[in-house]
């Protein structure tokens, strides 16, 4: 949602940008929108609300975090559920709420300013039937089955995928300054495996009752093209299924035209989105943004590179990528490898002696140029 508001302010900044050297006087409240974000799961599922700040036009970031702010959900019963700042604009909500209740979102800046949200009643989101993957000439396609009911007719999905991401060359040795010399790398050093994650660009959504029995069967999630780097050995996708109340699908509605149809002149403006968050104090600061409570249903799949094989990945940016013909040797090591951005890569024997290495640059053979070494705490091998 974050990217998607980006896009509606980089649109305020092409219609601005078009009438040079004209330089409107735009007021700093009108270039500071607040905006806040979040889907807040009911069951205890660790959810995140994200508030943040517009930046003013032609600086370096879209969104500037809002710090030290304090937020909490009301219930209509008088319980309070404070959520926990976890820095750059985040507050975390984990807890497990009564579903038959209302409530409200309050927000105390660090300013002063004061934001309320319309009133909450959270979604009992319907599980998802069914997740899965189908092979065709294009590449992969990710879907999902679900149905919907009289209490949950709209659906939002996001996602985050996550996949394993080698460099084209690999290699097991390291240079050593201290030593000046060449030896096996650790397990900690080792730099040909690496995870990417990235969460989903855009906005999914879909209203159960267009359909029979309110059955969304195989609701396309993403598509990931044929040979992307994605599938290059192992993926995995988590998908996030978000139950919607009627009143809040416009809304995502007006956001998703934005996201799909930015840089058109029948676009509607960030005026016309203003979602269910208002300021509670007198000169009403502007802001943006939408808070939903609901059950958050989520299902985990793997693909690996064999189940849609061929894929025959391959990263042009990389095909200059090749390991020196003419080894290094131990004399040449300070020199060849001493800064880092050349490495041993294959040795050159003796016999049964290593005599030299043969060498290759740095960035064809670590991963974590790229990505992270890390390996997260769901993946499974």
């Amino acid at each position: 949602m974050r990217k998607a508001i980006g896009f509606v302010v980089l649109f305020l900044a092409m219609l601005l940008g078009c009438r040079t050297p004209y330089e409107p006087e735009v007021p700093v409240t009108e270039l500071r929108v607040l905006v806040v974000e979040g889907y807040l799961d009911t069951e205890g599922l660790k959810s995140e609300l994200k508030l943040s700040r517009t930046a003013p036009l032609g600086a370096a970031s879209a969104f500037i975090p809002e710090l030290r702010a304090k937020v909490v959900l009301k219930s209509a019963g008088g319980q309070i559920f404070p959520l926990q700042e976890a820095g750059v604009g985040t507050y975390i909500f984990e807890k497990n709420i009564d579903e038959k209740q209302s409530y409200v979102l309050e927000i105390e800046l660090g300013s002063g300013e004061r934001y309320v949200s319309g009133g909450l009643q959270p979604i009992v989101t319907p599980p998802i039937i069914d997740a899965g993957f189908k092979r065709d000439e294009e590449g992969v396609e990710v879907f999902v089955s679900t149905q919907g009911n009289a209490n949950a007719d709209d659906f939002l999905w996001t996602f985050e995928e996550t996949w394993i991401f080698r460099p084209r060359i690999r290699t097991s040795y390291i240079y050593i300054p201290e030593l000046k010399n060449v030896r096996d790398r650790k397990d900690t050093e080792q730099t040909s495996l690496c995870f990417k994650t990235e969460p989903s660009p855009g906005i999914l959504l879909e209203t159960s009752s267009r359909f029979k029995d309110q059955v969304v069967f195989e609701k396309t999630i993403t598509e990931i093209p044929k040979g992307n780097e994605r599938i290059m050995e192992r993926y995995s996708i988590l998908i996030s299924q978000k139950g919607l109340a009627s009143k809040d699908v416009p809304f995502w509605e007006i956001l998703k035209k934005n996201t799909e149809d930015i840089g058109s002149i029948f676009s509607p403006l960030p005026s016309l989105i203003g979602g269910n968050i208002q300021s509670l104090d007198a000169a009403k600061n502007p802001v943006i943004g939408q808070v939903s409570l609901g059950v958050i249903r989520q299902k985990r799949i793997y693909i690996n590179q064999v189940q849609v094989s061929p894929w025959n990945y391959l990263d042009p940016k990389f095909n200059d990528c090749t390991i020196g013909e003419e080894a290094v040797l131990a004399n040449d090591y300070q020199t060849i490898f001493g800064n880092g951005a050349v490495v041993p890569t294959r040795p050159l024997m003796a016999g049964t002696t290593i005599i030299g290495y043969y060498p290759s640059s740095r960035r064809c053979t670590d991963c974590s140029l790229y990505a992270s070494k890390l390996k997260p705490t769901f993946w499974i091998d």
